[in-house]
């Protein structure tokens, strides 16, 4: 039965499955999805473009309905982008807004999925980065800086922008320094942090009654699962499809700004790294980003926000702690929080 009501001021069930990458959040998105009549909200930066599927582990064939029965699962944010397009938090968050009120008047479910936690944070805390235009000139500059560069000035202009930026992806770096030095010369500021708005078309915080589950592994564990995965998409063709991106009209410069996968395959096509390098130093760049979407979720622990998380990916325990937050029951305390482990260098082989 499709649910009519107001959208706009009822609460609104959302169901967000976060965690490190390869931890399985598509696979368990999906399952919740088909179990709950739900639809998908990706929240994945790079998912947001057509044609980057291997290096950002789109699995789209996980929505596909299958011979043995299991209905297709519709997915927003997803494909909406061409590559050389660019995509800021507030055109991403309209379009996750719009994308959760549809799914939502239809009586389904939105279940969000996705590594790029700035894009959760801003959907449930109504948080957005200050609103500055692009600034070419400024852009220019910046250009010609090395990542260490860009880092260390982002650190000393701005450590409010330099705490939330993934800063092993040089695009975000990029962009992040940028709104910090065209905001510390543009006028209409209310204060140190945030710039005046004048953008109507900024949307106001939907009120979502969010639950958060995310499959837990230890972290040896993960490292494992990142490296099969990584040899997987190498095996299915990942450097070819950067290729294509790149003969299709993408430059270097911008296939090195979508992220580990794509910069490394990149720098691998150009002759500046040999093929095992290139896995090399990939497979320790992506445990290093995995560690750091790890401190993303223990911030979010830490500023209250309560994750259940599935030891193995549980399904069945997500689908009986969805089960009882759909019915409006207490849900019993999450069998761990990540903010109370501590890891030393044993576990970081």
């Amino acid at each position: 039965m499709t649910d009519t009501a107001d959208t706009t001021t009822a609460p609104i069930p959302f169901i967000a499955v976060v965690g490190p990458t390869a931890s399985g959040k598509t696979q368990l998105g999906v399952h919740l999805a088909r179990r709950f009549n739900g639809e998908i909200i990706g929240l994945d930066s790079r998912q947001l473009y057509r044609g980057l599927d291997l290096g950002s582990g789109k699995d789209l064939g996980e929505y596909a309905a299958t011979p043995d029965g299991r209905t297709a699962v519709r997915h927003h944010l997803i494909d909406i982008a061409g590559p050389n397009e660019e995509m800021d938090l507030f055109r991403v968050l309209r379009l996750a807004h719009a994308a959760v009120l549809d799914v939502r008047t239809r009586g389904r479910l939105p279940v969000a999925v996705g590594g790029t936690a700035l894009y959760l944070k801003a959907l449930l805390d109504g948080y957005d980065l200050p609103g500055t235009p692009p600034d070419p000139a400024v852009r220019a500059v910046l250009e010609r800086l090395a990542d260490a560069e860009l880092d260390a000035a982002l650190k000393a202009e701005a450590p409010d922008l330099y705490a939330r930026t993934d800063r092993a992806n040089r695009r975000r770096l990029l962009r992040a320094l940028e709104i910090a030095r065209v905001r510390a010369t543009a006028a209409g500021f209310t204060d140190e942090h945030e710039p005046s708005r004048t953008d109507t078309d900024a949307p106001a915080p939907l009120p979502l009654l969010p639950i958060l589950l995310a499959p837990y592994f230890p972290r040896p564990e993960l490292h494992r699962r990142i490296e099969q995965r990584l040899d997987a998409r190498l095996a299915a063709g990942m450097v070819a499809e950067v290729a294509g991106l790149h003969a299709a009209g993408v430059p270097w410069e911008r296939l090195e700004f979508f992220g580990l996968e794509y910069r490394h395959a990149a720098l691998y096509l150009q002759g500046k790294m040999s093929l095992d390098e290139m896995r090399f130093r990939l497979l320790v760049k992506i445990r290093n980003f995995c560690r750091a979407q790890e401190i993303w979720l223990r911030k979010f622990e830490r500023e209250g926000k309560v994750i259940h998380w599935l030891p193995g990916g549980d399904p069945a325990l997500a689908d009986l702690l969805l089960e009882r937050f759909l019915r409006g029951e207490p849900l019993p305390p999450p069998l761990l929080q990540i903010k109370d482990i501590l890891y030393g260098p044993k576990h970081d082989r």
